[in-house]
């Protein structure tokens, strides 16, 4: 199983990408490319095509081991700045450092994100109304994810694997450990699906919103049961 999930780890995150994720509202990053606020199918697969063209390192038309092994090469020349064939430790500092930065530059729009959604009057400051309008908004949303992991545990016995696996189980239908373009673009339309509930052939925002609180919920139950399994473990 860890061979399987080395070995695809790259097509797991450009399923990642090119299913729910593409439907979700991320400063320039959506798929609704003509801004009429809905994602369709077209504009879901023109994301997933360009995501797959991007983890393709070989360009041989399917997502497997030698995809792995070239991103990790041109990882290594692209922190090697000398190209001497060796990381020097201000090398890897350096690379580690723009790693940082890149990470703060997203924690940054995620802040921007969180804060332009509290200011309801966009007057660019939050008010004492605004501050408890969204405190209480969270205690909502606490309330019905709790809710709605109990329903789910109440469901289904025992833990199943990550999302990642799942897509690779999903994508990889003849367990060949290679996700072709045909199994990719299967997949892709298979999640897009999934999130089109009312499946009119387009993701409204109402759906987004609900994709994306699923996968927060998921998110939750994953955490619950490996905090129960460590608190159930005893120590030596």
């Amino acid at each position: 199983m860890r061979k399987l999930t080395l070995t695809l780890s790259a097509a797991a995150l450009a399923l990642g990408g090119a299913g729910i994720a593409v439907a979700s509202h991320h400063s320039g990053k959506s798929a609704d490319v003509n801004g009429d606020g809905v994602v369709s199918l077209a504009e879901t697969k023109a994301k997933a095509e360009k995501r797959f063209t991007k983890m393709d390192a070989n360009e041989d038309g399917q997502l497997d081991r030698n995809d792995r092994a070239a991103k990790r090469a041109e990882k290594f020349a692209k922190t090697d700045t000398n190209g001497d064939g060796e990381l020097s430790q201000a090398e890897m500092t350096a690379a580690r450092e723009a790693r940082s930065a890149q990470r703060s530059e997203r924690r940054a729009g995620r802040q921007a994100e969180r804060f332009a959604k509290m200011d309801t009057d966009n007057s660019g400051g939050i008010s004492e109304a605004e501050m408890l309008a969204a405190r209480e908004a969270r205690g909502e949303r606490r309330g019905d994810r709790s809710e709605a992991r109990g329903e789910r545990r109440g469901k289904r016995g025992g833990r199943k694997g990550g999302k990642g696996m799942k897509m690779l189980r999903m994508a990889d239908t003849n367990n060949d450990k290679i996700v072709t373009r045909a199994e990719y673009d299967a997949a892709v339309e298979a999640r897009f699906a999934k999130v089109d509930t009312d499946k009119n052939g387009s993701i409204s925002e109402a759906e987004r919103e609900a994709a994306k609180e699923a996968r927060r919920v998921n998110r939750g139950e994953r955490r619950g049961e490996r905090r129960g399994e460590r608190g159930g473990t005893p120590t030596q």
